[in-house]
């Protein structure tokens, strides 16, 4: 990993929360006011959608869209000469030449956005040299925000955060996707560990970082997006954090398709990746 000191990071950090708090301006603005709504192909392609939140497959509203160039703006400003990779932007090979760049998300839980349920965050991480140094992430709509560096630790609102430290998998605390509590993919897990619905990705990683709950698993892929600023904060925490096959996440790759991802206190990592794999992933 190619150095940033701790005082360029720090001041990166500074720029990276203003323009965040300046992007999440418009996204809290429409937040239970009907934004116009798009559903999105898998190559990114919208389509305006005429039909109720619920039979959207994969949403974007005009809110990801101003937060989008806000971001975008605002932090290749900041940080001159760094790439950019973010779900509501195309993607191009200009980012894998570059030593140090920006994945975004700017609404990481859209489908919970547009039903009006609060959870919901603007998810910014800075990699360099594949690995994630920085990262900011914001729920405006309960005021949360988390950042970290690498390093130096996470923070919940400037104060310190730290995980759970549990040895026994047997009562702790899941943290789980909504749409796939729905569908029962965690029902085998059930027996052993409780199960808390939270929507968003990126923030069901932070609330575990800061302690809210002692897990959170996908057994499909996601995006780098989705998930390496919450990767850096339940780092830096001191949870275990690794994708499906045990492995440490890198970031700014060709495909941004992650293997998903397992985070845990770390007393218990090891035999939750154990139950993933007696169960099956979902590949």
């Amino acid at each position: 990993m190619s150095a940033l000191s701790s005082s360029q990071l720090n001041d990166l950090l500074v720029g990276a929360v203003e323009v965040t708090q300046r992007a999440a301006v418009p996204v809290l603005s429409m937040f239970r006011q009907d934004p116009r709504v798009w559903t999105k192909d898998s190559d990114g392609v919208r389509t305006l959608a005429d039909a109720g939140a619920g039979a959207i497959k994969n949403p974007v509203t005009e809110a990801d869209l101003a937060a989008d160039q806000l971001l975008r703006e605002g932090l290749l400003t900041l940080y001159p000469g760094s790439g950019w990779l973010s779900e509501e932007t195309a993607d191009t090979d200009d980012r894998l030449g570059r030593e140090a760049g920006w994945i975004v998300d700017p609404i990481d839980g859209t489908r919970e956005y547009v039903e009006g349920v609060p959870d919901f965050a603007l998810s910014i991480a800075l990699s360099v040299g594949g690995e994630p140094a920085l990262a900011v992430l914001l729920n405006p709509a309960r005021d949360d925000l988390f950042t970290a560096i690498r390093g130096e630790g996470a923070r919940r609102n400037g104060q310190r955060i730290s995980a759970t430290v549990r040895s026994e998998v047997d009562g702790a605390t899941l943290l789980a996707s909504r749409t796939e509590t729905k569908r029962g993919e965690f029902e085998p897990f059930k027996a052993r560990m409780g199960v808390r619905e939270v929507g968003s990705t990126a923030y069901k990683l932070a609330l575990v970082a800061a302690g809210e709950g002692d897990a959170y698993f996908t057994r499909k892929p996601r995006n780098e997006w989705d998930v390496a600023a919450g990767i850096l904060l339940c780092r830096e925490a001191g949870c275990r954090v690794t994708d499906l096959g045990g492995e440490d996440h890198t970031f700014n790759r060709p495909d941004p398709l992650c293997r998903g991802v397992v985070v845990a206190a770390s007393g218990i990592h090891a035999e939750i990746l154990r139950m993933i794999h007696a169960v099956g992933t979902l590949e």
